[in-house]
């Protein structure tokens, strides 16, 4: 991780009020896309949808019709609170967020499904392996993530992310992790060359 967690924290709680209005890319917004419709595929009745990252609450309130339960973690307060001002002006009051990191979400209930959206890269290699350990260990059907992933060499001219803060994996470290943890890859989606989603489901 390029910064600490406190510092990722703080820069998101920076700009948390307008950070849905920068989100207008077509490879995010396609990517979000993606995650919601195969989180909203993999979930089942009674299932409670696990967001790690969740920030203003983009996927896990798109999704509150279809879970049970919606559980948000992130580690900025400003762009949670964001998410339950959304919440609460649409209605929703099946989805709850509160602090959480990838490698200590701080839930240890049932859940169905996990997603996570343009939030992973932010860590080193190794702390994506543990970070997909973790999400193994809550025992989830299904973990869904879109994020920045090199499909081929990136063009370090025109980097989709920001390289002093950023820390993108290629889809083959991404996959390994999740093989290794005991997923099954199910589906790749390659919104651009720098952008996807993998669908993993458990293999036993």
């Amino acid at each position: 991780m390029k910064r600490t967690v406190e510092e990722h924290a703080a820069r998101f709680d920076e700009y948390a009020s307008d950070y849905d209005d920068g989100q207008d890319s077509d490879e995010y917004r396609a990517c979000a896309g993606l995650v919601i419709e195969h989180a909203r595929s993999a979930l089942e009745p009674g299932d409670t949808l696990l967001d790690l990252g969740c920030g203003t609450g983009a996927i896990g309130l798109a999704l509150a019709d279809d879970a049970d339960r919606v559980v948000g973690r992130d580690v900025s307060e400003g762009m949670m609170e964001q998410a339950r001002e959304k919440a609460a002006a649409d209605g929703i009051d099946n989805a709850e967020f509160d602090y959480g990191a990838f490698r200590d979400p701080d839930y240890d209930d049932a859940v169905g499904v996990v997603t996570s959206n343009f939030a992973m890269h932010h860590l080193a290699d190794d702390e994506k392996r543990e970070a997909v350990d973790t999400i193994a260990a809550l025992g989830p059907r299904t973990f869904v993530l879109g994020d920045v992933m090199f499909f081929d060499d990136p063009d370090p001219s025109e980097p989709f992310y920001d390289p002093s803060v950023d820390d993108p994996a290629t889809v083959g470290v991404l996959a390994d992790a999740l093989t290794d943890a005991g997923f099954a890859l199910t589906a790749v989606e390659r919104v651009a060359d720098q952008v996807g989603v993998l669908v993993a489901s458990r293999a036993d």
